[in-house]
């Protein structure tokens, strides 16, 4: 009798940390990586942050919370989306969870049947078509391109949606591509989608403060759509605090009943220590922790130069985020060095393997052509990968 359930079994593991651990293995066997492959600051939380984590130990928060979130965390949540994204959002329509990561599932499982179809702007972030078959629906990739900036259109949206169609899940900015939509990209999305009231949108805002252009806007700003719409964000990119885990969503309120339902059957309330925390980064400026972006977007400048100068690379500035995503296209179906590259995924192992870079491979992401760089690492080793790529490439050109 197999054990395992059909569930289990369809899922795969995260290629981003697949690579990961492939570069600690090579690591701990004495061999010289440099690692991209994490989208992960490097940088340590702020003190401000941290002295609230040692507050409230100090003040004993260690019981239970209510299920989704203490009421003055989320709170601080509803005052930052109204500040930051001119969004009215009631405590009582936020859900603070274990990461965005549950956040995003929290709502899918509230939405999804078995046999529903979830749009996919592509690329995406790898986790999400996984997600959307633990909850037995199918994904429905949208395909975009280097050309096409990496975003699809209101147009090809509205081709894609059925009446199988239950919700619509994208990144905005993107991970993996480093873009953003803009408002008036949204507001044609939104306009598509307000036709379609059965419908969810699933918008992933966590790189929102990570934007080097302007303001992110967020769909939910749309009327239209606000009732139909489920913001998540969350604690780990722009304040650094990725080990935390803290997310949340904002959703119309009965989407939010169903998500703290959801999360009071799994995990409960999120860490005590963490949330008190989380009520001061949110409550502080946000201009205080743009130090962190500021550095971003100095390597960001050092690595587009420099990878506009590996061949065969065909790159485009990101304008949010901390990654690269660039088209490789030109590599597939040769064979470098007695290793045949089918995909990108082929390609990163090559790249890991030869010139001791990790990075993560497109196909996970829905754009087998492409590859992921992080660049939230420092300068010297930022400017050490490039090199190594593009030494070990140039025989092949």
């Amino acid at each position: 009798m197999d054990k395992l359930s059909d569930r289990v079994k369809r899922l795969g593991y995260s290629q981003t940390f697949v690579m990961s651990n492939k570069a600690r293995e090579m690591k701990a066997a004495g061999i010289d990586v440099i690692s991209l492959t994490l989208g992960e600051p490097d940088f340590d939380v702020p003190d401000n942050i941290k002295q609230s984590a040692f507050d409230a130990i100090n003040q004993n928060y260690s019981h239970y919370s209510p299920v989704p979130g203490f009421l003055e965390l989320r709170e601080a949540v509803a005052n930052k989306l109204k500040r930051d994204n001119n969004l009215d959002y009631k405590p009582a329509q936020i859900c603070v969870s274990n990461g965005a990561k549950q956040a995003i599932l929290n709502v899918l499982a509230s939405v999804i049947n078995d046999g529903d179809e979830v749009l996919l702007p592509a690329p995406y972030w790898v986790s999400y078509d996984e997600m959307v078959k633990m909850m037995g629906g199918n994904s429905v990739m949208l395909p975009t391109s280097y050309v096409t900036d990496f975003k699809i259109t209101a147009e090809q949206l509205e081709e894609a949606i059925t009446d199988k169609t239950k919700a619509i899940l994208f990144s905005s900015p993107c991970n993996p591509s480093g873009g953003y939509y803009t408002y008036d990209e949204l507001k044609s999305m939104a306009k598509v989608i307000a036709k379609y009231p059965h419908v969810t949108v699933i918008s992933d805002e966590i790189y929102e403060y990570i934007n080097y252009e302007t303001k992110t806007t967020s769909i939910a700003q749309f009327p239209e759509v606000y009732e139909q719409t489920a913001v998540i964000n969350g604690m780990s990119k722009a304040f650094a605090m990725t080990g935390w885990r803290i997310g949340y969503s904002a959703c119309p309120e009965w989407l939010a009943k169903a998500c703290e339902k959801i999360q009071g059957q799994m995990t409960s309330g999120a860490n005590t220590v963490a949330q008190r925390a989380s009520i001061t980064a949110l409550q502080t400026d946000p201009s205080e922790y743009k130090y962190m972006i500021d550095a971003f977007q100095k390597r960001r400048d050092l690595v587009y130069d420099l990878m506009k100068e590996i061949p065969g690379f065909k790159v485009l500035l990101p304008k949010a985020a901390f990654y690269f995503f660039p088209d490789i296209s030109h590599y597939i179906g040769k064979t470098l060095n007695g290793t045949e590259i089918k995909d990108s995924d082929d390609f990163a192992m090559f790249l890991l393997e030869k010139a001791h870079v990790g990075c993560v491979g497109g196909v996970s992401f829905g754009s087998p052509e492409c590859i992921r760089f992080s660049y939230a690492a420092s300068e010297e080793d930022l400017r050490e990968a490039m090199k190594r790529i593009k030494d070990v490439l140039a025989p092949f050109n």
